[in-house]
């Protein structure tokens, strides 16, 4: 069959009904730009909200955790070996918070194809003294560099700079709520007692803001030797290796080898956050169901105009047959007037969704908890225009082939006899 025919066919039937073929593509446009700007501004969210916590956690943690001893004394020895054994107020034992031989550690996991990088950290309890008032803290020994380019670090600095830890002696940069209650401005000098009652002066160089104010009322952050200084510990004290991977994926299985390896405690980042990966499922799940959902139900309005058209094209219909096409070929011809709407209506939506998209992207969005957002999130992920492109297609083909199917079977003889 000709088929340049068949679009002279169809294109003309197009124009015929023009008003219903735009009511049509406008419900197509429409669908596809909800479609894009939905799922771009709730990902987006869904990529902020997650950050907050997701980009300041390791991939794999490797510490050593407080806990008690397993095989007490008398379990071990061979007098009550056969008894049963009734143990209460077990203690924790006097271990070493420290990672053993730490430096040894990071030299091998740095090593690993896997490991994308490595920071050290120390976690340091302390109080800072407010008159007669001791605030609890706790002071994160952490390498600068390490902690900026790893965990983005840098972007929760609202109040001088992230370097200053290192190139200032004695510094540290205090968490937002903390630095609320102490009334400390960047350049005074904060008095810090460690657990052994131990007093060290620091300066503050700058404030630190993640958006949980429960986070930034304890949390403040050293350098990796101001934090052993104020511990007195000696320049292999290390009590956190946070590692990050090239494939969070493999985290959990990275963190079972790496506890068994090095005889340490590990954390993956799946198991610490579990509830914000489903949480972010969820939000991210509704979303497509939204957008689908509307694709869905312009595809039941381009199948009812269809409908009509058939109806209103019984006449035509019948020439055509009459006149040498066959019911393949009229089949053909409602399914090209379907795809076109689809085609029509999909691309100006991916337009109209990419700039309904960049409206959202410029609207203001401040808030004292983000202070380093300004306007609502937005995610540009090209797999959302591609999808919208596909589904409008799928959606109107569909819509078009039952109408399509019912026209190629159309009766000339009928048609015409009745008429």
């Amino acid at each position: 069959m000709n088929y340049k025919l068949i679009f002279s066919v169809s294109f003309s039937l197009l124009r015929a009904r023009w008003k219903q073929t735009l009511i049509a593509a406008i419900g197509v446009t429409f669908s596809i730009t909800m479609f894009i700007a939905l799922l771009s501004f709730m990902t987006g969210l869904n990529g902020l909200l997650d950050g907050l916590i997701l980009n300041r956690t390791p991939h794999v943690r490797i510490y050593n955790d407080i806990k008690p001893t397993k095989n007490q004394p008398v379990n071990v020895s061979g007098t009550y070996k056969d008894y049963h054994n009734f143990i209460r107020s077990v203690k924790s034992p006097s271990a070493r918070q420290e990672i053993f031989n730490s430096g040894a550690v990071m030299d091998a996991i740095r090593r690993d194809d896997r490991v994308a990088g490595l920071a050290p950290k120390i976690i340091a309890p302390v109080f800072f003294t407010a008159g007669t008032i001791d605030i609890t803290g706790v002071v994160n020994g952490i390498d600068v560099q390490a902690e900026s380019s790893l965990f983005h670090f840098n972007d929760y600095i609202v109040a001088g700079k992230a370097i200053d830890l290192k190139n200032v002696p004695n510094s540290i940069i205090l968490g937002k709520g903390v630095a609320d209650k102490l009334l400390a401005e960047p350049g005074d000098v904060v008095q810090v007692t460690t657990s052994q009652g131990d007093i060290m002066p620091l300066k503050v160089v700058g404030y630190f803001q993640s958006g949980l104010q429960d986070f930034d009322k304890v949390q403040c952050y050293a350098s990796i030797n101001t934090a052993q200084k104020l511990l007195g510990k000696p320049n292999n004290y290390i009590t956190d290796i946070q590692v990050k991977l090239k494939d969070l994926n493999q985290a959990p299985m990275v963190a079972k080898e790496y506890g068994a390896l090095f005889d340490a405690d590990t954390e993956d980042i799946q198991t610490a956050n579990s509830q914000f990966e489903t949480g972010s499922f969820i939000r991210t799940l509704i979303s497509y169901s939204v957008g689908i959902t509307l694709l869905i139900v312009a595809g039941f309005g381009i199948y009812n105009i269809l409908n009509m058209m058939i109806y209103e094209k019984m006449d035509t219909i019948a020439i055509l047959k009459a006149t040498g096409f066959s019911g393949r070929d009229v089949n053909r011809i409602f399914i090209v007037i379907a795809l076109t709407i689809g085609l029509a209506g999909g691309l100006v939506g991916l337009v109209f969704g990419f700039g309904l998209s960049a409206i959202i992207d410029q609207i203001p969005f401040r808030t004292p908890a983000l202070p380093t957002i300004t306007t609502f999130p937005v995610n540009y992920n090209p797999a959302f225009y591609l999808i919208g492109a596909v589904f409008s297609l799928v959606t109107t083909y569909f819509a078009g082939y039952f109408p399509a199917r019912k026209a190629s079977k159309v009766d000339p003889v009928v048609i015409i006899r009745g008429k």
